[in-house]
């Protein structure tokens, strides 16, 4: 398990919680490895009825940790942990809830789709910078953001990669509860309480129902946009984009197309 995931057991709930504050829970390859492994176990635990994630500090999560990603590719790292626990999510039949804050970008968001229900904090804010790094979505949001919000809203989101706070979130159902400034916890607590006064197998049950429809395709969306991640890590327009965010400037592809451009 990472040092900078935390597992806990509260009774018939698992709380999974992002700690890795000094880096705004960037999350890395070892980071993925124990979601990955805390989810399969989880819903294969029949003693757990719940599943919450939550990010400690400023943020919920700040997507990948670039370096660490980078630096795991050539070794094939990231196929054995990253899209084991997206795949992880995608299968789950034991609910999923997420309570946000801060900033949730890439998979901060992207995860949020395979969860049953999202309580976010006032000033929450979601972006999909995907394409502006030259990759591609993964976690099936390419197939399911648009399922959400519309094909043309997944376009500002994905083409565009503008970011939007919580009123949109509500709006296209990527949330389904608001808290106060200061109140996460103890909106989590009350989303928490909910569930656990209902009858436990009429909710798994139900959770089941909810996710068995279209899980087939979104798992061959997620082995798709996994195929085409991995090409885009490779390209000049990823080394230009990923160059430029390390160097804290602004990426320049004009260079890109010139260099590719027939004599």
């Amino acid at each position: 398990m990472s040092e900078h995931v935390r597992v806990e057991k509260q009774g018939p709930v698992l709380a999974i919680t992002f700690a890795r504050p000094e880096r705004r829970n960037a999350i890395t390859v070892a980071m993925y490895a124990a979601l990955a492994d805390a989810v399969e176990q989880a819903a294969s635990d029949e003693s757990v009825r719940l599943i919450t994630f939550r990010g400690e500090g400023q943020d919920f999560a700040a997507g990948n940790d670039l370096a660490d990603f980078l630096e795991a590719v050539p070794r094939g790292r990231e196929e054995i942990a990253v899209w084991r626990f997206l795949r992880a999510l995608a299968a789950c039949e034991t609910p999923l809830i997420a309570a946000v804050h801060g900033n949730c970008v890439g998979i901060g968001t992207t995860m949020l789709l395979h969860c049953d229900l999202v309580v976010a904090e006032e000033g929450s804010r979601f972006s999909l910078p995907f394409v502006d790094l030259a990759l591609v979505p993964e976690a099936a949001s390419s197939l399911l953001l648009p399922r959400l919000a519309g094909r043309r809203l997944a376009a500002r989101y994905l083409l565009l990669a503008e970011p939007f706070g919580v009123d949109e979130a509500l709006m296209i159902g990527l949330v389904s509860h608001r808290a106060a400034a200061g109140e996460l916890a103890q909106a989590l607590e009350r989303i928490v309480a909910q569930l656990l006064a209902k009858p436990e197998q009429a909710l798994r049950e139900t959770q089941r129902l909810l996710r068995y429809d279209g899980r087939k395709e979104i798992l061959e969306r997620m082995r798709l946009e996994g195929e085409a991640f991995a090409q885009r890590l490779q390209s000049p327009e990823a080394r230009e984009a990923l160059s430029a965010f390390f160097e804290k400037r602004k990426p320049d592809f004009s260079i890109v197309r010139n260099q590719s451009a027939p004599d």
